[in-house]
């Protein structure tokens, strides 16, 4: 909500300097996010005076011009046809950007050399003459910004608001809160609501076939109007706040919806079958074409306001062409309602039709300011548009609700802030801000209010408190430290030292820390390939979610991995190394709290170091992240760990081939591979892409409480290879956990160092090649003796694996 400071003037004196302004607002809950001087765009104009003025040599329409500056000659090539020697100008330097988005460059036109631009009122958006530059007054200093010289200074608010208070989108309304904290008066613009009579109910009615979807309208007509442009006054009002005069009419309805917050529509009742309005659902796929010439199709869930035959206006969202204002109207149908928040947020999420007027009735306007805004307005076109207003309203108001009182215990607010304000002192803070009490029970200290029209939030006891805390001041309210008994016992999380942990441990290998909403797409599984069982698919949905790629929980950390990959690869950051630490949340009925449980997730693509001097990129592979995962595992002293072939349906979303569950002792403790392609794909991620997930929970079950040292081996080792010939499908961990549970004693280490697939190998085999290293604590092994053992080895493994010596 963007608020200028000149006009907010009219409704409450600004007495203080406009960065305590802001900062206050800021407390009260109203955060200012910038502050700009409208006419900052000024500083690069300045005064000039023109020496002298000769025809261009090549243009017949363009004139040579010398002008001063206050020591400097600057020359400009011009077409204005009211340029003249003597006169005072703005003249705007290379570097200038207009409000119309042109920047001012030095330039040579049809062979001239021109350093600047002589400009016009409405160049400048100081006046709509447009004719001609802009002469200035003669005793303006030279070589001062326009600017300066003219006194000119708007700072501009742009005030970002909280969804709940919609009475503050409005300039009413931020004076309504500025008034409060500066202890100012409140004025409030003489509307008029006394009518002779009913003529209009004659001319037109109004019909409401929706009352759930509008439970007001009100309309006015007014006659013989004449539409041109609106008067300076307005279309500066306009132009301060970022708004762009159109027409006296819409203006005027632009103006008292940001004055008073009340959208407002003008139609062109002459263009109104039956001079009529009808407000009803829109008919299943009902088309009707909108003010910014674009088809919407409709469904039954719309509102839509309808003449006597056709739809004329999307309820609360945006009016259609066949009724808008024009040059030519002459009767305009003046229309202030009241619509049903949901429903319009839903319409313009539905159609992507966002516009000032759905972004108020979507938060919830003032039920009873209907009638105001629309005499506001109706007194204004007939002022500005030289009509008449047709005597009397139609008030259309089939679902008006008494005001709901709301009871206030002094005590419970005191309680609950930290406070020790008396019953007077609470009434006077929620008076400040138009929140008037109604009764007094001094016998319990409570206090009975009824919510004033414009504050649709306030509904309950804790929405009075919060207002007492804000117009008390946050900064008022004392601190205290919560009392602590001695004995007392303080919750730890048993994952905090791990995770912290392993923050370091992640960071140590390279991979940066990522925070993603624990809000995903309810499409999630169905981009991972999870089966209709598969557990997590059992998601929490999100009860009134942020957009529909945030509706339900996440049930795993890789959605948010790989959206995060997307982003980066959108900036042309293709080497990735990242992971989180999060919770995941697994529905478990609606009688029962979801499940929680904490998750460390990684993901590895493009290269496995940068490029350098010292050797050429390589891809990372599947190795890369396995490798990751083990460095994990071995630094939280968690041995024997497996890496098996996952279980079909358990890892859908990883290649088949290139994909591997953790487990210890049986124990699933993760999933790593490659992403599969078509996952991938689903991701618009157009590279290989390696990731892991392992569960905390059970990693911190796995963590030893104390680490037992052994001494330095004081003999040397002996390693032996062995070849073999096994089966493709084996896998070759498998072999190595034979030999390390083989029971020979003097095994101290086992790895893989070689596997081959290829002639002269059969197709349905594969080479692997072990080294294994023999040590014994007590003394120097002798070559016969490692002999035998790997002799006896090696014949284990070839009757274990029906397995093969190569030939």
């Amino acid at each position: 909500m963007k608020v200028s400071l000149s006009w907010l003037q009219a409704y409450v004196p600004l007495v203080e300097p406009v960065d305590q302004l802001a900062e206050k607002l800021t407390m009260a809950g109203l955060e200012v996010d910038t502050i700009e001087d409208r006419f900052s765009y000024l500083q690069t104009v300045k005064v000039a005076r023109v020496e002298m003025v000769r025809p261009h040599p090549d243009a017949d329409k363009l004139k040579c011009c010398s002008l001063a500056t206050g020591g400097n000659q600057v020359d400009v090539v011009c077409g204005a046809p009211n340029v003249a020697e003597g006169q005072y100008v703005p003249l705007a330097i290379p570097g200038t950007v207009l409000p119309d988005g042109r920047e001012i460059t030095a330039a040579t036109i049809r062979g001239v050399a021109s350093a600047g631009m002589i400009c016009s009122q409405a160049e400048l958006e100081l006046g709509s003459d447009h004719s001609g530059i802009w002469v200035l007054p003669e005793d303006l200093p030279l070589g001062v910004s326009v600017a300066e010289a003219l006194k000119l200074g708007d700072h501009v608010l742009d005030i970002d608001l909280t969804p709940n208070r919609p009475d503050c989108l409005s300039l009413i309304g931020v004076a309504r809160e500025i008034a409060a904290f500066s202890n100012q008066p409140l004025s409030l613009p003489e509307v008029s609501t006394a009518d002779d009579g009913q003529a209009i109910a004659a001319k037109t009615a109004v019909a409401i076939e929706a009352p759930d979807l509008c439970p007001r309208y009100a309309a006015r007509l007014i006659e013989d109007v004449s539409v041109g442009p609106s008067p300076e006054w307005l279309q500066d009002r306009l132009r301060s706040v970022g708004q762009r005069p159109i027409n006296n009419i819409v203006d005027i309805t632009n103006f008292v919806m940001l004055e008073m917050g009340q959208p407002l529509h003008a139609f062109d009742f002459d263009n109104l079958a039956g001079q009529r309005i009808v407000v009803r659902r829109a008919n299943p796929g009902e088309v009707f074409i909108t003010l910014d010439n674009k088809e919407r199709r409709l469904d039954e869930d719309m509102l839509m306001i309808c003449d006597a035959e056709k739809p004329v206006a999307i309820g609360g969202v945006m009016g259609g062409l066949n009724s808008e204002v024009e040059p030519a109207t002459r009767q305009v149908l003046l229309e202030s309602a009241c619509f049903n928040p949901v429903s319009i947020r839903k319409t313009a999420k539905q159609l992507g039709l966002q516009t000032e007027a759905s972004h108020r009735f979507e938060r919830g306007v003032d039920p009873d300011g209907t009638l105001v805004a629309l005499n506001r307005a109706a007194q204004l076109i007939a002022e500005l548009g030289g009509g008449r207003l047709v005597a009397g309203t139609i008030d259309a108001h089939p679902g008006a609700r008494p005001a709901k009182a709301i009871t206030l215990s002094v005590a419970a607010t005191n309680r609950l802030l930290g406070t020790q304000l008396d019953q007077p002192t609470i009434s006077r803070l929620l008076s400040s801000i138009g929140i008037e009490t109604q009764a007094v029970d001094t016998a319990n200290d409570r206090i009975t209010i009824s919510p004033p029209s414009f504050r649709v939030d306030l509904t309950q006891p804790e929405d009075l408190m919060e207002e007492v805390a804000r117009t008390w001041g946050y900064n008022a309210i004392p601190t205290r430290m919560p009392h602590i008994a001695a004995g007392s016992t303080r919750f730890v999380n048993p994952l905090r030292p791990t995770k912290i942990r392993l923050r370091g441990l992640m960071t140590g290998q390279g991979f940066t820390e990522t925070v993603n909403y624990s809000f995903i797409s309810a499409g999630a599984g169905d981009a991972l390939l999870l089966a209709a069982d598969d557990p997590r698919r059992r998601t929490v949905k999100i009860l009134n979610p942020l957009s529909e790629d945030q509706g339900v929980m996440r049930t795993t950390l890789i959605p948010g991995l790989l959206e995060t990959m997307e982003r980066n690869l959108a900036q042309q950051m293709k080497n990735l190394k990242c992971f989180e630490l999060g919770k995941v949340f697994t529905d478990r009925g609606p009688d029962e709290q979801p499940h929680e449980a904490e998750m460390l997730a990684g993901l590895w693509t493009g290269v496995r170091r940068e490029t350098g001097w010292y050797g050429e990129p390589s891809a990372c592979d599947f190795f890369d992240i396995k490798g990751t995962v083990e460095s994990l595992l071995e630094a939280l002293q968690i041995e024997d760990v497996a890496y098996r072939a996952p279980a079909p349906g358990e890892a859908p979303y990883l290649r088949e081939d290139a994909a591997a569950a953790i487990v210890k002792h049986d124990q699933p403790l993760g999933l790593l591979g490659e992403l599969a392609p078509e996952v991938a794909a689903g991701f618009n991620l157009k590279q290989r892409v390696f990731v892991f997930e392992l569960a905390l929970a059970r990693l911190q079950a796995l963590i030893p409480e104390r680490i037992e040292a052994r001494p330095i081996p004081r003999f040397p080792s002996i390693a032996r290879d062995i070849t073999l010939i096994v089966p493709h499908a084996l896998a070759a961990d498998a072999v190595c956990r034979h030999i390390r549970s083989s029971g020979e004693t003097l095994v101290e280490d086992v790895r893989i160092f070689d596997v081959f697939m290829g002639a002269p190998i059969p197709a349905d085999k594969k080479s692997l090649s072990i080294r294994v290293t023999y040590r014994s604590a007590e003394s120097t092994l002798e070559d016969e003796a490692v002999n035998t053992i790997h002799q006896r080895l090696s014949e284990q493994l070839l009757e274990a694996f029906n397995a093969q010596l190569p030939t």
